[in-house]
């Protein structure tokens, strides 16, 4: 870090190990090993040393793999060493996790050390669909660790589900969604089926063990949306809803009121969205850490190796795990920014996106937000350019005109 620049105030932490490989993941993990998961915590403890200077975060978020699955002497080890370097007191500290592996000696851990927010992979409370997604969790299991969260005071919660899942009907959509909904959590992410290559779930795709459906697809999406804002969620991203108590949402990286809107009758951002995924979709710095996390800072994106004992074996020799860097020229990043945020619902104030990119959306990309809104999927006006319900559905497509 220069002498003038300001610490980096996201991190994000990979925990690359799972009890068991899902069907359809194609993010970097592996089955767990302890001899493997003791090694990978004395490197990110290292790696936590290196970048501790340049760190005061204000959120944090350990995602996987599945990081509940480290054991409470791990745990322990990688918490005091964010103590020794002054970087606990997070405004939203998140810990991903199976609902499998709960346990209330665990959350007392993680809330003493001040951890403030779960989010759990339920995916489906269909035995079978969980079956056939290779979840290693009960139904049952989602409702006992619910239980134990709330009693460790865990009062910012998210639960994760899944639709279109190969046999997933409708009714059984709807029956989950009922259930999620009276368990009262405070956010919701909910994802399509995406069939990613070298899964075990795209090999069945191709030998012909299942079909695609998607215009159940999109009937489940759109029952979605309308039944999470009946429960009392907004939508605020593409697949992220929240509740909202009135409380303004500061962007991490920048300390500026974005959320909620004035009278004007925009979208806004309820206060409990994730404000960790809020900073990536605004173009925020983050540091990456932990084996193939990716990390954005000053302009250079890098990446970690997806290898869990290169990337113990780099830091046991004191350097970063890095495999890759690449310093994005302005406009190409700007086009980035201008993407990702289209995924969040208020779409991109103007003056928002100048101070976040550098550059004027409507001069750089005049043309492709009037090609949008004359097909409907974007509406703009003299101070904001967003999606519509339509656009939103097609986001991906969209963000293509933007990415330079």
């Amino acid at each position: 870090m220069s002498a003038t620049s300001a610490p980096v105030t996201s991190l994000y932490i990979h925990v690359p190990f799972c009890a068991h490989k899902c069907e359809y993941c194609a993010f970097y993990s592996e089955a767990s090993s302890g001899e493997l998961i003791n090694r990978y915590t004395a490197a990110l403890v290292k790696e936590l040393e290196i970048v501790a200077d340049d760190l005061k975060p204000k959120t944090i978020f350990f995602g996987g793999g599945t990081p509940s699955l480290l054991n409470l002497r791990q745990w322990e080890t990688i918490l005091r060493t964010m103590e020794k370097f002054n970087l606990l007191g997070a405004e939203e500290f998140t810990i991903e996790s199976n609902p499998a592996t709960v346990s209330a000696d665990k959350c007392k851990l993680l809330r003493d050390f001040g951890v403030n927010r779960i989010s759990m992979g339920v995916q489906s409370l269909d035995e079978k669909l969980l079956d056939r997604l290779g979840r290693i969790h009960s139904r049952e299991q989602v409702f006992k660790s619910f239980d134990i969260l709330r009693a460790a005071g865990f009062a910012n919660v998210n639960l994760d589900l899944m639709f279109a899942i190969p046999t997933q009907t409708m009714e059984i959509w709807r029956a989950t969604l009922d259930e999620i909904f009276a368990m009262q959590s405070e956010h919701l992410s909910s994802y399509e089926v995406i069939y990613e290559d070298d899964t075990p779930l795209f090999e069945k795709l191709k030998a012909g063990e299942f079909s695609v459906d998607e215009e159940l697809a999109c009937d489940m999406y759109e029952e979605l949306i309308s039944r999470s804002a009946k429960a009392g969620f907004r939508q605020y991203e593409i697949a992220n809803f929240a509740r909202d108590n009135g409380t303004p949402v500061s962007d991490p990286a920048r300390l500026e009121i974005i959320g909620p809107s004035r009278g004007g009758g925009r979208p806004s951002i309820p206060s409990f969205a994730c404000k960790h995924n809020v900073n990536y979709w605004r173009g925020g710095d983050y540091h990456g850490l932990g084996p193939s996390a990716t990390g954005y800072v000053r302009g250079v994106r890098t990446r970690n190796w997806s290898n869990t004992p290169l990337y113990c074996d780099q830091l046991e020799k004191g350097k970063r795990a890095i495999e890759s860097s690449e310093e994005l020229p302005p406009l190409k990043r700007a086009g980035e920014i201008a993407a990702f945020g289209l995924r969040m619902n208020a779409g991109w104030p103007f003056a928002e996106f100048q101070r976040a990119a550098n550059f004027d959306l409507r001069k750089e990309w005049d043309s492709e937000m009037n090609q949008l809104a004359e097909r409907g999927w974007a509406a703009r006006d003299a101070e904001t350019f967003q999606l519509t319900h339509e656009g939103l559905r097609f986001a991906d497509a969209a963000a293509e005109l933007f990415l330079r």
